[in-house]
């Protein structure tokens, strides 16, 4: 279970969706919303109303150097955004959850 679920996302956007009882996390690419619903609910002991998960694609970054230019890009993710239950909550910083 804990494979599925990477980390949590720290970010403003995903700091103002805490008031409405949403929460962001990355995972595995390869993992569906049943799996990710199981490994957050066994994980936090929490209630899930609903997942909504996206994948992110892979940006094309390049660098001067001094032997030439360098280029390469950054990895596939995937993130779910997850609303829970009234009066729950999830610390993401301590990982701990709240009623």
């Amino acid at each position: 279970m804990t494979d599925i679920i990477k980390r949590p996302i720290v970010t403003e956007k995903a700091m103002k969706m805490q008031g409405a009882n949403q929460y962001c996390f990355e995972v595995d690419i390869n993992s569906n919303k049943i799996e990710i619903k199981k490994a957050i609910e066994s994980m936090f002991e929490v209630n899930i109303i609903s997942i909504r998960t996206t994948r992110v694609k892979p940006k094309k970054k390049s660098r001067f150097t001094k032997t030439g230019i360098q280029r390469g890009k950054t990895k596939e993710r995937k993130k779910a955004y997850i609303t829970l239950k009234d009066g729950q909550s999830i610390d993401v910083v301590t990982g701990v959850a709240g009623e």
